[in-house]
């Protein structure tokens, strides 16, 4: 651009300034921290993260009234909300509040998790179901490694699907993200996953009921693979009350099951993590992450029975709500063009899980139940 151009464009911007009006252009700049915001324990974080919580908090209420309004789970309408508003967390005041978000606000809401399992529950399931969702779980995880190194996409990414299609699909993709090294790619590898993974169990809910109708299961049978194999915790509840009320009961029995593996594949995770990345002397974060601890605490609480209902029912709304926040913030991390930039490879392997875990599942039900 010539200089007289450029000094063209400098003279037209400033007389736009000087208007006070809709159409001028104002100057903002960073505004100081309030002191009595400062004297505040934590006063300097909030004043750091409060716009960036906002905008996701935000997108998370948008997009729960549209899941409940259209049926469409609230976890996919986070992540593209989120995608939309990507500019936000190129630079600006909601950057800081955006990473807590993704961050210690996914956090707690895995830490709440536990608040929905009791060891009562596990118990009534017997043997067969325990040992089903033990083995579906570490095969399939196994699976994704193994496929994951076949298509050149790293063992992590083959831990991080693998987990969240043999546990509880989002969740378990963003409390493993959680604890797994973080690279450039990390933030484009979890929204993957959980584009994926919530995509597939809203299929898998619609054509499961299906598919053990036409094999001719009973109930407890239908329950028991209907838990075992589709991803998310709310397809499950969908699915298994399609076909009745027993297999509805035991499909979320199985489910929560697998959803109780989360505390011992996490630990074993972040244990091996904390292994073998090191700096210097020092490793890297704890053995056991702070939320998993408090995931524990709150199921031997509860199967103590000292949560009343109400307290039960408050604690897995605000995971809800933890969790659409963080996958909001992860969507605005991420933009389309890194995922389109990926190719069908992580689809291809996901795909590959999910038929895994099924087959595995199905041929329980059909031998051994």
């Amino acid at each position: 651009m010539s200089k007289r151009n450029s000094s063209q464009t400098d003279s037209d911007l400033n007389r736009l300034s000087s208007l006070d009006s809709m159409e001028g252009i104002i100057h903002v700049g960073p505004d100081a921290m309030p002191d009595w915001l400062g004297k505040l324990p934590g006063g300097p974080l909030l004043y750091a993260v409060y716009p960036g919580v906002l905008v996701a908090l935000t997108l998370a209420l948008a997009s729960s009234w549209l899941s409940q309004h259209y049926g469409a789970p609230v976890m996919l309408f986070g992540l593209l909300f989120g995608m939309a508003f990507h500019f936000l967390h190129e630079d600006g005041r909601c950057v800081a509040g955006i990473e807590f978000s993704s961050r210690t606000i996914l956090r707690v809401g895995v830490a709440l998790l536990g608040a929905r399992i009791t060891a009562a529950q596990i118990v009534s399931l017997g043997p067969v179901p325990v040992v089903t969702v033990i083995v579906g779980v570490a095969t399939t995880i196994l699976v994704g490694m193994l496929l994951a190194q076949r298509l050149r996409l790293g063992p992590d990414f083959g831990v991080l699907s693998g987990c969240a299609v043999a546990i509880c699909g989002a969740s378990a993709a963003l409390a493993i993200a959680s604890v797994l090294p973080r690279h450039k790619d990390s933030e484009r590898d979890t929204i993957l996953v959980v584009v994926t993974v919530t995509s597939m169990s809203t299929v898998a809910m619609i054509l499961y009921p299906i598919a053990v109708t036409s094999l001719g299961l009973d109930h407890s049978r239908a329950g028991v693979f209907l838990g075992g194999t589709i991803h998310d915790v709310a397809q499950v509840v969908g699915a298994g009350f399609m076909i009745s009320p027993e297999t509805g009961d035991i499909a979320t029995y199985v489910k929560l099951l697998r959803v109780a593996m989360l505390l011992p594949v996490v630990s074993v995770i972040a244990w091996v993590v904390a292994r073998n990345v090191r700096d210097g002397s020092a490793r890297k974060g704890p053995a056991i992450p702070l939320f998993l601890v408090g995931f524990v605490v709150l199921v031997v609480i509860n199967s103590l029975g000292w949560l009343p209902a109400f307290a039960v029912d408050g604690a897995t709304d605000v995971s809800r709500w933890c969790l659409v926040t963080a996958i909001a913030a992860l969507g605005i991390k991420t933009s389309f063009k890194d995922l389109l930039a990926v190719g069908w490879r992580p689809i291809g392997l996901m795909l590959a899980e999910t038929i895994w875990i099924a087959l595995l599942v199905l041929a329980v039900v059909e031998f051994v139940v």
